[in-house]
């Protein structure tokens, strides 16, 4: 790994130490005069995009999520320096970084055929790239190395670890060059690159993460003023494969069967009933989160009814978590025990119904599956499906700086304006309408718990709330909690189903933090444990660098691994 991390500084072109061997035609290309024009360039940027090196957080990290009864490294406290995406997380990110500062440091090659605008163009989408990947190792690692150039392994070797406030600045600095550097917008005809606002928007998000209020609000103001993002019009087909290119969308990966670049993993999230496992599904925690049409949590409003949980709940609900009694992907779902067959759509014919656990043992745990992103489609590609890899989204950008705007207690219409926008949305209503319960005036204490709740409506299931749980320091208290689910069959029934307590026997208190509190369910015995998340606060708010980085290369490891 001491050899690995030095490799991967040095850049993509190792061979330059042996240039004077002169083992290249002129005709090829060459680590001394590769990037000498556009389409070398463009080669060299094509390259950071794989999605290798664009990872992102999983939900089943969080406490929105239930995979029967498992739990994974972060949710069983059991993460080190040996976890493989720990290890892959780093190594990935710092060969990104290593071919980032090889274009950077090599662009002006090309200054004989090409403007200075068009080299400070791809100079900055390097640069964009670079922030984005120290940005990913800022926020989980902490303590980093940090470079700006291609290092012979002799020099890589003799790296420490940067302060992340310096780290930071970097981080802001290449940003701000990006941002004044990229187009804010393509025509029809041209390849869509990497935008100003992606820079403006991906600013934002590091300083989020890092609590820098002022830069993130501004950063955030920025990509708003640009005019360039709307919402998507109908927040339930956004996911979808067919949706391509949204004008939400402000930074993205395209997928592609035919290219072979795809979504996979699918069966686990498609019902039983169309073939797949309903094994990773969304969290009883999640589902309570959502809030009812009245704006207010389950256990307040007059609207929430625990024999229809899925009634009088803000849009989101049903966008994100298939509904009893509706159709999907070709059966209608309905996971009550007694529910031995279902209907088929398609043909409108009655078969075993294998979504509810009294028919087959392994259906989903908690009764609930995903909808949010998924498609009738996935079952027509062998597993595989093409939706765009959203990285950022203008929903995100409002969100984030009213969020900003809170915590510098800069509370103003613009504030409620975000919030409202990205609400009415989900309504499918205009933010001026009277229609949907509309965020009003309020302290901050209020305020930041309207902001934080609309986030996990909002983007459950994106890769989103792992971050925001450990930056709001409530990791601790939401995934030291208990998992819970569903009685075994015959409980069931006996215990809930013919004393009519189907769905929740209780309705289950929501505090400040919008927990959902299912403990009392529990000691009546109505509902089940499913497992036992753990988090370790005196360590995992920071990842460990890899062990072998530690012991080889001398970098210091971070508190409690």
């Amino acid at each position: 790994m001491k050899l690995k991390i030095a490799i991967f500084l040095s850049g993509l072109f190792f061979m330059t130490a042996c240039g004077s061997l002169d083992l290249n035609p002129l005709s090829d290309g060459s680590g001394e005069t590769w990037n000498s024009n556009a389409e070398e360039i463009e080669m060299s940027l094509n390259g950071l995009y794989k999605d290798a090196f664009w990872m992102q957080d999983l939900d089943e990290w969080t406490d929105d999520w239930t995979y029967r009864d498992a739990t994974t490294p972060i949710t069983g406290a059991t993460i080190n320096g040996e976890t493989d995406f720990v290890i892959t997380w780093w190594t990935n990110t710092y060969k990104a970084i290593a071919r980032a500062n090889n274009v950077i440091q090599s662009v002006d090659r090309a200054g004989a055929v090409l403007s200075k605008d068009q080299i400070d163009r791809y100079a900055a989408e390097a640069r964009f790239i670079r922030a984005c990947q120290y940005s990913r190792l800022l926020s989980h690692f902490g303590n980093i190395v940090y470079t700006e150039t291609a290092l012979t392994i002799e020099e890589a070797l003799t790296l420490k670890q940067t302060p992340k406030e310096t780290v930071l600045q970097k981080i802001y600095a290449d940003f701000d060059f990006a941002a004044s550097k990229l187009k804010t917008t393509y025509s029809s005809s041209e390849l869509k690159r990497v935008t100003a606002g992606a820079a403006y928007a991906m600013k934002a998000r590091i300083a989020l993460q890092m609590s820098d209020w002022k830069t993130a609000r501004d950063a955030a103001k920025a990509c708003m003023d640009l005019k360039a993002y709307s919402l998507h019009t109908d927040f339930g087909n956004l996911f979808l494969s067919k949706t391509k290119n949204s004008v939400e969308t402000i930074f993205a990966l395209p997928r592609s069967v035919a290219l072979k670049v795809t979504l996979g993993g699918l069966q686990d999230y498609v019902p039983r009933n169309a073939g797949g496992y309903a094994a990773k599904d969304p969290s009883w925690d999640l589902f309570c989160a959502f809030l009812c049409k009245d704006g207010l949590p389950i256990d307040e409003s007059p609207l929430f009814n625990p024999r229809e949980p899925f009634k009088n709940r803000d849009p989101r609900c049903t966008a994100t978590i298939v509904e009893f009694q509706t159709s999907h992907v070709g059966f209608i779902f309905q996971p009550h025990p007694d529910s031995v067959q279902v209907l088929r759509t398609s043909n409108n014919t009655r078969v075993n119904n294998n979504d509810t656990r009294s028919v087959a043992q392994f259906a989903s745990f908690n009764g609930l599956i995903w909808k949010k992103g998924v498609d009738a489609d996935w079952l027509l590609n062998s597993w595989t499906a093409e939706p765009d890899k959203i990285l950022i989204r203008y929903a995100d950008v409002l969100l984030m700086y009213a969020e900003a705007k809170i915590e510098l207690n800069e509370i103003d219409q613009s504030v409620l304006d975000a919030i409202n926008t990205v609400r009415a949305r989900a309504y499918g209503v205009a933010v001026s309408a009277t229609t949907y319960p509309t965020v009003k005036t309020g302290s901050q204490a209020v305020l930041r718990k309207t902001l934080r709740t609309e986030r996990r409506m909002e983007f459950a299931l994106e890769g989103i709330r792992y971050m925001d749980i450990i930056r709001w320091k409530l990791a601790e208290k939401v995934l030291n909690k208990l998992n819970f689910g569903l009685l075994d069959p015959a409980d069931l029934r006996t215990k809930v189903v013919k004393t009519g307590l189907w769905f929740f026997p209780q309705k289950p208190e929501i505090d400040d933090d919008g927990v959902a509190d299912f403990t009392p369910m529990f000691t009546a015995g109505l509902i089940k444990q499913l497992t036992i998340r753990k988090f370790d606060a005196t360590r995992q708010y920071l990842w460990p660098i890899p062990s072998k980085e530690v012991l080889t290369s001398g970098l210091v490891q971070n508190p409690g691994y």
